[in-house]
């Protein structure tokens, strides 16, 4: 059984940074900023995906959760809204640089719990969430490749994060599990970025993309779509087999060992107080595992 949750642990951690590095190279490298077109073609692919695994019984989406959907649309608004941003600010910032904001959004869950629905916070997830907030606030002071647009859009990104996340916790008692959450993520991306395509301009401008038929670009964007679906169901293994402290060693994990790995395969100036902004970053996410760990 050990070495089963390790295995799911170990899967996790290796879609998460491919699906990363993946997104980075087409965003970056390949410089295809069409994110409407991008998002819309990894929906499409999970959720294809996705369908497919249900009929064939490979997972289990629940049919009567229809009465549900309307009351999950929010959410699924704002998910539109973090892989739109996300991929704005991805296209911008290194993957370290990314991960640090994304990570504030954790703090601005547990600051609306604590003043909003009166809920006690552990002090270690305090002292965590002050930490986080503090490498994500002095980053922009000291990145030597600052860009404004890639940090507004990260803001926007880790606002959404945050919603996202406040609103499934109010939807803990719905009858939705998380398969049937990310499946109508799925629909509602796809109809909603193929409508927003056209006006945003992305539709027309890709015809102009220098690698619209090579093989690097179609193999890319295969790989990113079916990545992402592994990382979906690898997180939904991930958090229905193991303990929330055992849960978030391995987020932690993954995300350092992405964050790190990226520094060798992208271009990214590092400084004293950049280098100390991991570190502080990295030392909150320590002091949330432990403090889950020590809850469990």
């Amino acid at each position: 059984m050990c070495l089963g949750r390790s295995l799911v642990g170990f899967t996790y951690c290796t879609c998460y940074l491919a699906s990363y590095v993946t997104n980075k190279y087409v965003l970056s490298v390949l410089k295809f900023t069409y994110p409407t077109l991008f998002q819309g073609w990894q929906t499409f692919v999970g959720g294809l995906l996705l369908h497919v695994s249900w009929k064939l019984g490979w997972v289990e989406i629940n049919s009567s959760s229809r009465a549900h959907v309307l009351t999950w649309l929010p959410a699924s608004l704002l998910f539109v809204g973090i892989i739109y941003a996300g991929s704005r600010a991805l296209s911008r910032l290194a993957i370290a640089v990314f991960l640090i904001l994304h990570n504030a959004a954790a703090a601005i869950v547990w600051g609306c719990q604590t003043c909003f629905w009166k809920e006690k916070i552990p002090p270690l997830k305090i002292c965590s969430a002050l930490f986080l907030l503090a490498a994500a606030g002095c980053l922009p002071f000291n990145d030597a490749q600052f860009d404004p647009d890639g940090y507004f859009w990260a803001v926007i990104h880790l606002l959404c994060v945050g919603a996202y996340q406040m609103v499934r916790q109010t939807r803990k008692s719905s009858a939705l599990s998380d398969i049937d959450q990310q499946y109508l993520n799925y629909i509602f991306s796809v109809v909603l970025l193929a409508f927003a395509s056209p006006p945003t301009g992305d539709l027309s401008s890709v015809l102009d993309f220098p690698y619209l038929y090579f093989y690097q670009f179609h193999g890319s964007c295969c790989a990113s779509g079916v990545l992402g679906f592994f990382l979906m169901l690898s997180t939904v293994k991930l958090r229905s087999l193991l303990a929330p402290g055992q849960c978030a060693a391995w987020i932690f994990f993954a995300k350092v060992v992405t964050a790190a790995l990226s520094l060798l395969l992208f271009d990214m100036k590092l400084t004293r107080a950049t280098v100390g902004c991991l570190l502080l970053a990295a030392l909150g996410e320590a002091l949330l595992v432990f403090s889950e760990r020590k809850g469990s």
